[in-house]
């Protein structure tokens, strides 16, 4: 996936970035220390997500800029990608949006701190399935931003679901807590 979105991009020479064959690498942060970042370092959130997904519920203050949009176009080429998408139970097919970059420069200047983010969030952790890890919306625009000369690009590891999943479990904790009352004891 990624390899395809690099021929649609452009991407900088190595005279214009200074890399000179060096692994591109972006940083992942989890849930609570991007944050943490976002409150104390003022780093910007860059949700990626479809706006209507960004519209049901986003961190405060975070950017929505989707990298991936709903097909737009009626040709052929466009109404046989819809088919194919519909033959397999995907009604809302999706291709890469064409102004990701032009948008995101026009919202956050190259030196800006990025925490880029989506729902699943990908990891660079291996697993059993997939030893090189999982890639996501937010990985694949976090590295297009470094290849098209961003310096500060953080990825929310894990995505909205993680988050969601551990403010749920702290909710639980804190519920449990207040059920038991101070000492433990329960309250009636």
């Amino acid at each position: 996936m990624f390899n395809s979105l690099q021929g649609k991009y452009r991407l900088p020479s190595t005279q214009s970035t200074g890399i000179t064959g060096q692994f591109l690498q972006v940083r992942s942060v989890d849930v609570k220390e991007a944050l943490r970042l976002q409150t104390e370092n003022k780093f910007f959130i860059l949700d990626v997500r479809p706006e209507a997904e960004f519209k049901e519920a986003h961190p405060a203050g975070a950017i929505n800029v989707q990298i991936y949009r709903l097909i737009k176009e009626w040709t052929a080429w466009d109404i046989a990608r819809r088919a194919a998408f519909a033959f397999f139970g995907i009604f809302s097919g999706t291709e890469e949006n064409p102004e990701f970059l032009q948008s995101v420069e026009s919202k956050l200047p190259k030196d800006a701190k990025i925490i880029v983010a989506c729902s699943a969030g990908g990891t660079t952790k291996p697993t059993q399935n997939l030893p090189e890890g999982q890639q996501s919306r937010s990985f694949i625009a976090a590295y297009l931003l470094v290849l098209n000369g961003y310096t500060n690009v953080y990825h929310l590891e894990g995505g909205y679901i993680t988050g969601s999943k551990k403010a749920c479990q702290q909710n639980l904790k804190n519920e449990a807590r207040q059920k038991r009352g101070v000492f433990g004891l329960h309250q009636a």
